[in-house]
């Protein structure tokens, strides 16, 4: 791996965090006072005093620890702080704007109904608090209580997922509430659960440093976790780096080895690779008597995959592919490390599970250095998938298992039956309720569907079907807001408190440093006043504000996997820098940074991790004569944030990437079809067609086309199919065809 550029992404934000502190930072919105908790009455503002204080970057879920610089109680700039143990005094360009994104002018900062006219108009919170109750208990009323779902997300803090799953489901009756990381981490959740009996990443970052070889599976580091790769740059055992990936990424790019399979085809390939390994005698057969179960259902499951099939398949060669196995057995500590171009499939969880399989076979697990890693999304993904009341109850609890509802009610001192005995419907379920018409109202909370989801073209008039729209916002301009009945202000990140929980188990810090808008409140303020006005305030009134929600968190993972009773309170995670979780009371642990199963013990009952595997399926749409290319869709770049609601907002972001929507396609297609650089193109598939610019590289292959996520056509072009097992979106392949059109060369793109 080439060191010589190694820390361009630290370099890089260390001049825009420079440009940052030399300028004048000070929030110029005058902040009106925000109603209080439990009326509409002024309150004083809190005074902070001048100083630095420590919190968790609000935008990944690298979950970097960042210096707010206060003057006169306002945040006035920021900088990398150099003693957290994530970041180590770096930061990406996107932590360094994390302020600025606060001052957009399309805040939210009051109430929106939408008028007799179709109009939004501002109202009051208590005409907006008593329309959201009126109107979603009249649905309730006429349809029944399932007609209401909510969609949640990644992005609020833990305390407040938990306060609004556990406000929905206890409090409202609703049954069906999902995230937005059924987007991003169904997958890595359920692949876990079922092979190690917990939703456990086993992992620590210290692991980039002490591997000797890092096998990356559809991760782009460098653009969508840049801190994470200079971690891997900081390592010092000179470690063979391996990515493999259809795309030539900027990873790929840096790596020691890129293996440019063709898309869809990892699972075949890492089946091939267990083969291999079993054959040569590769493997560890002591660790996987001891400590694993399946392993001979799997060896005979791999009679299947020789070498020519997967030579055939994958589009690599036989050497390619005994050198990735070969890395593998000579690595003392192996780390295999995936992400969306994983997790966004239509086979992901197996194809999650056959990485933890070669980790298992080859005993990589619980050393330094080691693990099946699946890298996280949004900032509190993991938050969501503990805490939010979604996927599984409270603290990792399981709704269908009535000794856990009995558990969760006694803690809080509800009755069990308020707790629904049935699992939720996953977000694509609610999607298609809402088409069939058995969800009549829908409360969307911090997330954009109407950008973000898989089958955008028909989703407005999706929404439009609904009785009922409420979207919870910092903005007002997002795609969602914009065909909202009501919408309810929220504050962001900077503007309240709670913790975060990022991909390596470390639960962190947000603090408030600046006044939220108008009359936004933070979505903690929000959810206990809709419990007032709905009635069922009583149940959640030692809820009182985030850090007693937090000591609440705390009772529920008691005897969990993911057991926090150890953390005292939120001064001793600021003073340590975040604690990863398990951190039970009657046994702390002593290091501070830690990785799972060290003593070879999983969730299982029997105390084993499962192999577990299955045939490789058809590609949903593979390319035919009429469309003949395979759109690949991921990140842009460093500075673009998914559905970039947030970092369009800067101006320093927006000069490091382009404005306008472009298609990256190989030179030999650009001739086939007569495409020039920098041309515009149609680009087409079954379900719509959007305009790009035509960026001419080799690093898409041949038969292959790529377009970042972030800009809000995309997803009209992707094919809407899911995982069996997680319900997860597959974003990552579909077909299309391009075609120049050279008479659009004076027009802009749709949508821009």
């Amino acid at each position: 791996m080439s060191t010589d550029n190694a820390h361009v992404t630290s370099a890089l934000g260390t001049r825009i965090g420079n440009l940052l502190l030399q300028r004048e930072g000070k929030l110029t919105r005058e902040l009106l006072l925000s109603p209080a908790e439990f009326g509409l009455g002024k309150v004083p503002a809190k005074r902070l005093p001048d100083a630095t204080t420590t919190m968790t970057c609000g935008f990944c879920s690298t979950g970097c620890g960042l210096n707010i610089h206060l003057k006169d109680g306002e945040a006035i700039g920021l900088s990398p702080a150099t003693e957290y143990p994530v970041n180590l005094g770096m930061a990406c360009p996107k932590g360094w704007e994390a302020l600025t994104v606060l001052a957009s002018p399309d805040r939210a900062i009051t109430p929106l109904r939408r008028n007799s006219m179709g109009r939004l108009e501002p109202v009051d919170w208590d005409t907006a608090l008593q329309t959201f109750c009126t109107r979603f208990k009249a649905i309730q009323a006429e349809h029944g209580a399932d007609s209401v779902a909510f969609l949640s997300t990644g992005q609020i803090a833990t305390e407040e997922m938990a306060l609004l799953g556990s406000l929905a489901k206890f409090g409202m009756g609703i049954v069906h509430g999902d995230g937005n990381t059924r987007q991003c981490m169904a997958t890595a959740v359920v692949a876990y659960k079922q092979a190690f009996g917990f939703d456990a990443p086993p992992y620590t970052y210290r692991d980039f440093e002490e591997s000797d070889v890092i096998v990356l599976v559809g991760a782009n580091l460098c653009i969508a976790h840049p801190i994470m790769w200079e971690r891997v740059c900081r390592n010092p055992h000179k470690p063979k780096v391996i990515v493999i990936d259809p795309r030539t990424t900027e990873t790929a790019m840096s790596a020691t080895t890129h293996l440019a399979l063709r898309p869809k085809s990892d699972l075949t390939l890492f089946y091939g690779i267990a083969r291999i390994l079993i054959r040569e005698g590769w493997i560890a057969r002591d660790f996987i008597a001891a400590h694993t179960s399946g392993f001979e259902q799997f060896e005979a499951h791999l009679f299947d995959f020789p070498m020519h099939r997967v030579t055939k398949f994958t589009g690599l060669t036989e050497s390619q592919i005994m050198d990735l196995a070969k890395a593998i057995h000579e690595g003392q500590r192996v780390s295999f490390w995936w992400t969306m171009g994983v997790n966004q499939s239509y086979e992901g969880v197996r194809v999650a599970q056959s990485l933890i399989n070669l980790a298992l076979l080859t005993g990589n697990i619980g050393r330094p250095g080691t693990g099946a890693n699946s890298i996280t999304g949004q900032c509190n993904a993991m938050g969501s998938r503990l805490f939010s009341n979604t996927t599984n109850l409270l603290g990792g609890h399981d709704f269908l298992n009535p000794e856990h509802r009995e558990k969760v009610a006694g803690i809080l001192g509800i009755d069990s039956g308020r707790i629904p005995d049935r699992n939720s419907w996953a977000y694509s379920e609610i999607i298609d309720g809402i088409k069939t018409g058995k969800i009549k109202g829908l409360w969307v909370i911090a997330t954009n569907p109407a950008h973000s989801w898989i089958d955008q073209n028909g989703l407005d008039d999706v929404l439009r079907k609904l009785d009922f729209l409420v979207v919870q916002d910092m903005y007002t301009t997002t795609e969602t807001a914009r065909v909202a009945d009501l919408v309810l202000p929220a504050a962001a990140w900077g503007e309240k408190e709670g913790t975060l929980i990022n991909s390596e188990r470390r639960i962190g810090l947000i603090k408030k440093v600046a006044r939220a808008p108008g009359q936004a409140l933070a979505d903690f303020a929000i959810f206990k006043l809709i419990a007032k006005y709905w009635g069922c305030a009583e149940l959640f009134q030692d809820w009182t504000n985030p850090e007693a929600t937090f000591q609440i968190l705390k009772k529920l993972s008691q005897g969990q996997p993911c057991d926090i009773t150890g953390i005292e309170d939120y001064r001793m995670l600021d003073d340590r820098g975040g604690v990863q979780w398990p951190y039970p009371a009657d046994n702390p642990p002593s290091e501070p940074e830690r990785r799972l199963f060290a003593d070879g013990k999983f969730y299982h009952p029997d105390g084993k991790a499962k192999f577990l595997f299955e045939l490789p399926r058809e590609m949903p749409e593979p390319a035919n004569d009429a469309f003949p290319l395979l759109l690949l869709t991921g990140r842009g770049s460093v500075a673009q944030w998914h559905t970039q609601t947030r970092t369009k907002k800067s101006a320093v972001l927006r000069k490091f990437y382009p404005e306008l929507v472009y298609v990256e396609i190989n030179p030999e297609d650009a001739r086939r079809l007569d495409i020039a650089p920098n041309q515009w193109v149609l680009v087409e598939s079954r379900r719509g067609k959007i305009r790009a610019r035509a960026v001419v590289t080799y690093t898409v292959r041949p038969g292959q086309v790529f377009i970042p996520m972030h800009y809000d056509v995309v997803n009209q072009l992707t094919h809407p199919s899911f995982d069996p097992y997680s319900k997860q979106p597959s974003y990552k392949a579909c077909a299309v065809r391009v075609r120049p059109h050279r008479h659009l060369e004076s027009l802009r793109p749709h949508g821009h």
